[in-house]
């Protein structure tokens, strides 16, 4: 008997065209989740305490946004295909090709909050608190345009929901991993830290937030990665684990670290926080 197999929503990648210029849904992913983030982390400016200015939230939207371009980029190269980009230099910055690491826009966000707090005298890990709470919305956002392009799809699975890709060779019913992935990494996971940081005192913890949500990714992405097709260049690496699952693993025990570094201080006041 034939498995049951959902029917792929034909949604086209691009949105609109207008002569060259075109637009997608994954450009539009990024930019929906940096303005609600932007949105929300202004809400947070005027919450207690304080960590930054609305003025330093506006110029900090700047600095995140390269830090996750450039991160998410170079983390590609870098962690996915570095060997082939050692013999095609002049594709790095070719991200219209597609290409861009969780994991490398992250380091480039962290790096960002350093650079702008430093320079600012904020506070790195309060900064980095609310950094937090914005990420799992441009991740929901960012899988969701996944599973649109049909790209980053899920093993070969038996389940009622199970999906065909168009882009897929093989024609096998395979798991949305992308929706599973949207579904933790993003919604589930912005829940939780909403919760934390709009309704409980974590944020008089600097980096109860940030650990939480590098723990939350971490277990999330290591559990979808077993519904998850590995990169066909790279397939499975040391003891059957894939390379999201390997790069997971110190964000995990890196969030451990920094719940256990807020547990151990005292709470701040309600002021305004100051550099650690």
């Amino acid at each position: 008997m034939t498995p049951l197999v959902l029917a792929f929503p034909a949604i086209e990648p691009e949105i609109f065209r207008l002569g060259p210029f075109a637009l997608r849904w994954y450009a539009l992913a990024y930019i929906a989740g940096i303005v609600i983030g932007w949105r929300l982390a202004l809400r947070l400016a005027d919450a207690r305490p304080r960590v930054a200015t609305r003025a330093d939230i506006d110029d900090f939207v700047t600095w995140v946004t390269l830090g996750i371009i450039l991160g998410g980029r170079l983390g590609y190269v870098m962690f996915y295909k570095p060997a082939y980009f050692l013999a095609h230099p002049g594709e790095i910055l070719a991200v219209w090709q597609g290409g861009m690491s969780f994991h490398g826009g992250m380091l480039g966000a962290i790096a960002a909050t350093v650079l702008f707090a430093l320079r600012r005298g904020i506070d790195v890990v309060a900064l980095g608190d609310i950094v937090a709470l914005m990420a799992p919305i441009g991740l929901f956002f960012g899988r969701v345009a996944n599973f649109i392009n049909a790209e980053l799809y899920g093993r070969p699975g038996d389940v009622s929901w199970a999906m065909v890709f168009p882009t897929d060779p093989t024609r096998l019913p395979r798991h949305p991993s992308q929706l599973y992935e949207a579904a933790l990494e993003g919604a589930v996971l912005f829940a939780l830290l909403a919760w934390l940081a709009l309704r409980t005192p974590a944020r008089r913890f600097p980096g109860l937030v940030a650990g939480t949500f590098l723990v939350g990714y971490g277990c999330a992405r290591i559990v979808c990665e077993f519904f998850r097709e590995p990169d066909a260049h790279l397939g499975f690496l040391y003891a059957g684990a894939t390379m999201g699952q390997l790069l997971s693993v110190p964000m995990l025990l890196a969030g451990i670290a920094l719940i256990l570094r807020a547990r151990s201080r005292p709470p701040i006041g309600d002021g305004d926080a100051r550099p650690a």
